[in-house]
């Protein structure tokens, strides 16, 4: 089952045998605990859950779900996939690592971009500044008017001043260019969303 959660070491390159370069995405893959298996006889689907990294002062409902899965089991992190069938032989403890992967596969991650903070329009939306002749006031970067005539209210989604990033992003077809299986490192051609030590998820199609 190619699923995995790490975190992002940073970006390199990598030179192939026939000189070619291409840049990648280091991240720490795994290893990874089973945590929960959900069955659509139980559950109404199917879905594994996995916890990656170590936690510290976990509530006693997490930690308590996390020991089933072993006695110093204490995740940091608990991300849940579904899919389509079980494993054969999955239970819970088992341990998912960057084995899973080889090169060339195609995988979906997902994380959380960088925050931006406060931003305004220009920034946050593309929006050009206003003119600054002909007896124009100055302030270039106002958002101008938002239109509070008819229907006296500013409908829900306007392009307004805000904050910036610190969304969750999913990027899709990344692929699979280097594997370090005694590091759990591996890289993955491109960009991956989020800042360094940030937390991503890995999915991929066997």
């Amino acid at each position: 089952m190619q699923v995995i959660l790490g975190t992002k070491i940073g970006m390199t390159q990598i030179i192939g045998d026939d000189g070619v370069v291409t840049p990648v995405t280091i991240l720490e893959a795994g290893p990874c605990t089973v945590t929960q298996i959900k069955t659509v006889e139980t559950d109404g689907y199917n879905a594994v859950q996995v916890g990656y990294g170590v936690g510290r002062n976990l509530s006693k409902s997490v930690a308590g779900h996390a020991k089933k899965a072993g006695e110093n089991n204490s995740p940091k992190v608990l991300k849940e996939f579904r899919v389509e069938e079980i494993p054969e032989g999955m239970k819970l403890g088992d341990t998912i690592d960057v084995n899973s992967f080889k090169l060339g596969d195609k995988v979906t991650v997902t994380g959380t971009s960088k925050g931006k903070g406060f931003a305004g329009t220009v920034k946050r939306h593309n929006f050009i500044e206003s003119r600054n002749t002909h007896g124009f006031k100055g302030n270039i970067r106002r958002v101008g008017s938002i239109g509070s005539m008819y229907p006296q209210k500013v409908w829900k989604g306007k392009k307004m001043p805000g904050r910036m990033g610190h969304d969750q992003v999913t990027v899709k077809n990344l692929v699979v260019a280097y594997i370090d299986v005694e590091k759990n490192l591996i890289g993955l051609k491109g960009a991956v969303p989020g800042p360094r030590k940030g937390v991503v998820s890995l999915e991929g199609k066997e």
